[in-house]
């Protein structure tokens, strides 16, 4: 081969170097599509709405690799189903490709009850909605804030701020339906201290407004109520006493001093029932 070299001209040994150059890049080039599977072009199937387990199967079946890239909650999917999938059905991509699927948690995540009272029914919804939670059914209570909040319950009883329950559970509400139906006899609240007086009024929908004090008041709680707006009774021009009535959901206004006060026990006071 050396002999064969030397004895012809350069010219022709390029030409000899030039035509193997040629050749070897033919092959390569000859090779590379079966090398990169470059006529190997499938169609990327739909899988979405399979459990996992089907839908891997089913793609390695037809030749493609699976990998479960991400998870989702969905309560209206079974677990375990594909949600979504990367590339997208319809899409032509080369065999041995790996399909990225998002799947439907197993169990819900969980999360952490907010506080709801004071909140107006639409602001409730809203929070509710954006936190993954549902609105459950809606009840009312005697309560001047109409719309507004007053309990927040699950399985009918309540479920307290900070409590972990499953994402999607359904949480009902009891709203405040503006003053209530129902008339109750003014409630005598002369003598007792403020802590006892809201005790006293809570069983009823009744709440304490404007405290106003007579005198210096340091400790509000342990204060004694001596006057009261409205009043238990009314003394009519016949000298007749009858009693007043007041709604449920419906304010009362009281004076406190830190001295009891001395009872007119002559006045009967009305129950709070009555």
């Amino acid at each position: 081969m050396f002999k064969f070299i030397t004895e012809r001209s350069f010219f022709v040994n390029l030409l000899v170097a030039i035509a193997l150059l040629l050749l070897m890049i033919f092959a390569f080039f000859f090779s590379l599509g079966s090398v990169t599977k470059h006529n190997e072009s499938i169609t990327v199937p739909d899988v979405t709405g399979k459990t996992l387990i089907d839908a891997t199967a089913f793609l390695k079946q037809n030749k493609f690799q699976v990998s479960v890239q991400d998870s989702v909650y969905v309560d209206s999917v079974p677990p375990l189903t594909v949600i979504k999938q990367s590339p997208e059905s319809e899409e032509v991509v080369k065999a041995n490709r790996t399909i990225y699927l998002t799947i439907n948690r197993a169990t819900p995540p969980l999360i952490e009850m907010p506080d709801l009272k004071g909140f107006s029914y639409r602001s409730a919804q809203m929070f509710l909605e954006s936190l993954g939670l549902k609105l459950g059914n809606i009840s009312y209570t005697p309560d001047i804030a109409r719309n507004a909040v007053k309990d927040q319950l699950l399985n009918g009883k309540t479920v307290n701020p900070g409590t972990k329950v499953p994402m999607s559970t359904a949480i009902d509400l009891v709203l405040g339906n503006g003053l209530g139906d129902t008339q109750l006899a003014v409630p005598d609240l002369v003598g007792l201290t403020v802590s006892q007086a809201k005790e006293y009024l809570s069983g009823d929908n009744i709440s304490i407004g404007v405290i106003l004090t007579e005198g210096a008041v340091a400790d509000t709680a342990n204060a004694y109520i001596v006057r009261q707006n409205p009043d238990p009774t009314t003394l009519l021009p016949s000298g007749e006493r009858v009693n007043n009535r007041i709604r449920a959901g419906q304010m009362m206004d009281i004076w406190i001093s830190t001295t009891a006060p001395v009872k007119d026990s002559s006045v009967i006071p009305p129950a709070i029932n009555n």
